[in-house]
């Protein structure tokens, strides 16, 4: 990563616009409205004279929070005690903040020209923490609903879930590569189920509307990010082969 700024109309005073534009991307959904929000975010710390990476540790600590607390009250939900709603709303909101201050970490930085090898470091390893909680709330609340659900799922399910952030790194610089390059509005329709922003989405409105469904969930994102990884070996050696 480089340290020079991005050029935007005027660099003391970006506007929302000048941090979007200069997004990342993560797919549809992402881009219509994770990043939008994160362009905000990103604006407010400029103006607060924030660093970057002060807005990754917020992320971290938020995700956390959420995961944490969807961990804690599996049970009590499941009992009936607690309202399924109101955990999968904590869940929902503090997981689409959360990735909305990852996105606007990396726009501030290039934007304001901040951007380094350590805070890239950073920024992942706090992702892969915020992932990691993630997946241990989804497979927390699938056990808490359903004692039959074989260790061996969530286990697989772990797993795979990390294949997105692996690819998404290792595609980023001069070697990044595509299997599917159509832009084209169907093709992201379906690129959705890879789109962390419409599966955090998504698996926050299952824990408010049906935690009971969590289960299918996991089994779905398994034989999706399974799949892609199949795929991603054999599309890598095959290009290696030639």
């Amino acid at each position: 990563m480089t340290n020079s700024a991005i050029t935007v109309a005027d660099p003391t005073r970006p506007s929302v616009a000048d941090f979007h534009r200069i997004n990342r991307g993560g797919g549809l959904f992402s881009e219509s409205i994770s990043q939008w929000i994160g362009a905000v975010f990103a604006l407010v710390a400029q103006r607060l004279g924030l660093r970057p990476t002060a807005l990754t540790l917020t992320n971290l600590v938020l995700g956390l929070a959420a995961s944490v607390t969807v961990v804690a009250l599996a049970g009590p939900v499941a009992a009936g005690d607690v309202p399924a709603w109101a955990v999968g709303l904590v869940a929902l909101v503090g997981w689409q903040v959360a990735y909305a201050l990852d996105c606007a970490d990396g726009q501030l930085a290039r934007v304001t020209g901040q951007s380094s090898q350590a805070g890239a470091r950073v920024d992942v390893l706090c992702d892969v923490a915020a992932q990691i909680a993630l997946v241990t709330a989804l497979g927390a609340t699938a056990v808490a609903q359903r004692p039959s659900t074989p260790t061996w799922l969530v286990a697989v399910f772990a797993g795979t879930w990390m294949v997105n952030l692996v690819t998404s790194v290792m595609q980023a610089g001069p070697n990044a590569a595509s299997m599917v390059t159509s832009s084209s509005l169907p093709v992201r329709l379906v690129k959705l189920v890879r789109d962390y922003g419409a599966v955090i989405f998504l698996a926050g409105l299952v824990l408010a509307l049906a935690p009971g469904l969590t289960v299918w969930v996991i089994v779905a994102f398994t034989v999706v990010n399974g799949g892609f990884l199949l795929a991603s070996i054999a599309f890598s050696a095959r290009a290696s082969l030639r």
